[in-house]
């Protein structure tokens, strides 16, 4: 394997493909039903809205069995899409936002929820978790901008959440935030130097 593809590999990519069958027939029923692509992305919005709100309640189980559930949604909104030959950018900017934005409600359920059982601890790695996973987004942002790849690291988004809902849902998020945390920010130290290595090439260049 290339080191190009190394780059491209993921843990999203890989369960697209293997799942792409399920998707598209799921996708099928929902065009049928009339239903566009962004209405699912802001589905699964409201959906970890309200288990967000579910967990900062301290029902931890519900909320993270109701985030599970909502998880497919972004995959689905990018299989109707492609049924319906109507991928854009705009869909695809919709689609981004959300993503940050689902990741992050479910951080903020969780810094209620340890502010309210009084657990500094619990809080201080929300906010570790939440800097992780903004910083491993923008720095691929800011790079593909540029025109650098930055597809690379060991904890990509779908990454983050498998290992986040089971923790909430096995009622131990501390867990799961401190891996997030770590690995999170190790991840964005990759890319800034995945991109650093870039650059430099091109000055030789």
């Amino acid at each position: 394997m290339s080191e190009t593809e190394k780059s491209n590999f993921s843990i999203e990519l890989f369960l697209r493909k293997t799942f792409k069958s399920i998707l598209d027939k799921i996708a099928g029923f929902l065009i049928n039903l009339g239903l566009k692509p962004n209405i699912i992305t802001i589905s699964g919005l409201i959906g970890n809205i309200i288990a967000a709100i579910l967990i900062g309640s301290g029902q931890l189980f519900w909320g993270g069995v109701l985030a599970m559930l909502v998880g497919p949604f972004d995959a689905l909104d990018g299989a109707m899409a492609r049924l319906k030959n109507e991928p854009s950018k705009y869909g695809s900017f919709i689609d981004s936002v959300t993503d940050r934005y689902d990741e992050l409600v479910l951080l903020a359920g969780l810094l209620v929820h340890f502010i309210m059982v009084d657990e500094w601890i619990g809080c201080v790695l929300v906010y570790f978790a939440a800097v992780g996973s903004v910083m491993v987004s923008y720095v691929r942002a800011k790079a593909e901008a540029l025109g650098y790849s930055a597809k690379v690291g060991i904890l990509t988004r779908v990454e983050r959440y498998l290992i986040l809902i089971p923790g909430i849902i096995l009622g131990k998020p501390m867990i799961s935030l401190a891996i997030i945390a770590l690995l999170g920010n190790i991840t964005a130290i990759q890319r800034f130097y995945f991109v650093r290595k870039q650059a430099l090439k091109d000055s030789i260049q």
